[in-house]
Order: C-alpha cells, then sequence, then structure tokens
C-alpha cells in the first residue's frame, strides 16, 4: 500500500471511529453519568441519519424528500428529532424501574427499524436511500473526506466540551448522585425525573447528529445499516472498554473498538471459502474475548471515572 492511499484509509477509519465516538458520548451521558439503561441507540441513529437524508435529498419519485436544506439544518434537525423520541419514550418510563427503560429503547428501535423497513413511501423501503448529499464535496473535491473528518472532529469537540461542561457543573453533581443513590437524591429536593429526562434527551440529541452524519459521509443508508449488531452493541463495547463516566476513556475505547472491528474483517477475509458465512460470527467472538480480557483485568475500562471535586 502507498502512503498516499495509507494516509487515505486512515481518514476514512478516523471518520468512522469519529461519528461511532459522538453516538458513545451521547451513551455515556445516559448511563456512565446517569445511570440509564439505553439499548436502543439503533433507533436514534436510525432517525437522525433518515431525517438528514430526507431533508437534504432533491425531490425523488420514490421517497419523502425534496427539501434541499443545507447540512447544518439536517445535522440539527436529526439531532431534534432523536431529542424528542427520547422525550416521549421517557416520560412512561424514566419513573420506574431502569429495565422498563431498556425494554423499551429496544423496542422502539426495532419498531422504526421495521417502519423504515416498511414505509416505502417515506424511506424506499429495503431499497434505501441512496445519493444522499455529501457536504463540501464541490468545494474540496479530492480532500472531501479530509474535510469531512474536520467537521466530525469539530462536532465531537462541541459535545466532548459541553458533556464536561455539563457533568461538572451542579448539574452533573446532582446526576451522578441520582446514579448512585436515587432516594438519597430525592431526599434532597431533587427532581430525579427532570434530571433522568434532561440526560436521556441531551444523549439521543448525540446520536440523532452522529446518525446524520454517517448518511452524509456513506451517501446511502438502508434498514440493514441499523441492525443491533452494527449500532447497538458496539457502541456499548466502546462505553466498557474505554471507562463509563469518563469521555475521554470513550473517545479511546471508540477508536480502539473501531479498529477490532475492522481488523477482525481483514482476519475473517482470509478464511476458506466454507467458513465465510460464520465470519460475522467469528468477529463478535473475537471482540468478545476481547472484552473479556478488559474486564477481567480493568474492571473499570481503560480510563476509571475521574473523580470531581465538590
Amino acid at each position: 500500500m502507498t502512503i498516499s492511499g495509507l494516509l487515505s484509509y486512515l481518514i476514512f477509519f478516523l471518520t468512522f471511529a469519529g461519528i461511532y465516538a459522538i453516538m458513545a458520548l451521547g451513551l455515556n451521558m445516559q448511563r456512565g453519568f446517569a445511570g440509564l439503561f439505553n439499548i436502543g441507540i439503533a433507533g436514534f441513529w436510525a432517525v437522525g441519519a433518515y431525517t438528514a437524508a430526507i431533508l437534504t435529498k432533491s425531490p425523488s419519485p420514490n421517497h419523502l424528500g425534496g427539501f434541499n436544506t443545507p447540512i447544518i439544518i439536517s445535522l440539527l434537525a436529526a439531532g431534534i428529532f432523536s431529542a424528542i423520541l427520547a422525550f416521549l419514550i421517557g416520560i412512561p418510563t424514566l419513573r420506574l424501574r431502569e429495565d422498563y427503560l431498556g425494554i423499551s429503547t429496544i423496542g422502539i428501535a426495532e419498531i422504526i427499524r421495521l417502519i423504515f423497513t416498511n414505509e416505502a413511501w417515506l424511506s424506499y423501503g429495503v431499497r434505501g436511500i441512496s445519493s444522499i448529499p455529501k457536504p463540501f464535496r464541490d468545494i474540496f473535491g479530492q480532500y472531501y473526506n479530509l474535510s469531512f473528518l474536520a467537521l466530525v472532529l469539530i462536532v465531537i469537540a462541541i459535545f466532548y466540551y459541553l458533556s464536561e461542561k455539563g457533568i461538572k457543573s451542579p448539574w452533573g453533581r446532582v446526576l451522578r448522585a441520582i446514579r448512585e443513590d436515587e432516594e438519597v437524591a430525592k431526599a434532597s429536593g431533587k427532581n430525579v425525573f427532570r434530571y433522568r429526562m434532561e440526560a436521556l434527551v441531551f444523549g439521543a440529541f448525540m446520536m440523532g447528529v452522529g446518525g446524520a452524519l454517517y448518511a452524509h459521509f456513506t451517501g446511502f443508508i438502508s434498514p440493514e445499516a441499523f441492525m443491533p449488531m452494527q449500532t447497538t452493541f458496539i457502541v456499548w463495547i466502546m462505553l466498557i472498554i474505554g471507562g463509563s463516566a469518563n469521555n475521554f476513556g470513550v473517545l479511546i475505547g471508540a477508536v480502539i473498538t473501531w479498529g477490532i472491528w475492522t481488523g477482525t474483517e481483514t482476519i475473517t477475509s482470509m478464511l476458506p471459502a466454507q467458513y465465510v458465512t460464520q465470519a460475522a460470527a467469528f468477529r463478535v467472538i473475537l471482540i468478545g474475548v476481547f472484552l473479556e480480557i478488559i474486564l477481567l483485568n480493568m474492571p473499570d475500562g481503560l480510563f476509571p471515572e475521574r473523580k470531581f471535586k465538590a
């Protein structure tokens, strides 16, 4: 591989790792700091991706669209629609035990995937939406992938800054107090439901923006792209490996996990032809083994939660 080819691959790799890192930051806000059990990441991701695709595409007879909105509008709208979905899920579940939220989110995620699969007028069904606009392509030409990586890094920096500021503020301290002991927080006069809802909505907003970036970068989305294995499972692994409640650790975990995921694809491609159908399962096994090694040696992840001064 030439140096230019290696650089192109590195840019491509970091862009995808960055998009997943945005998802992981959103999950860290929900699970790491607020203790919320969200296993429906695929749903928020899909809503963000399809929102961006529908808003920015030119008119098509195959699906809803034709709004031709700028990318900044599509990113914000994707985040807002995902946040609204989180708000609607949170209303009946956040006052109950956390496993109810987990059941609700995974159920809603599957419902959303089935809607995009069957409602062809909205999403063109299993055929998916293609030719999703790639922002700045006409401006940067052959350097488009590099420019998109810069955009992803800017979004990561914004969310990282907001997350760090929020978690170090009194709001963040209340979140952690609720995570550790809900009854004590209630006895202190804190509105537990409101704080949990804010964390859920903020995390979902990040996931929606990540979904929009995914749609614009790949240029094509279909319901198959939002299966739990490729979305929810991997993001949870990133959080666990990097370190729950540590934003920096989550970013490192995203890069490491995506490196393993893409690396195992290379390994499985070398398997004999008769074992190709088992390649996907083999990749999951390899990630599971790595996760077990991390948990046995570092139960809190590579970067455990930092203790903030009051």
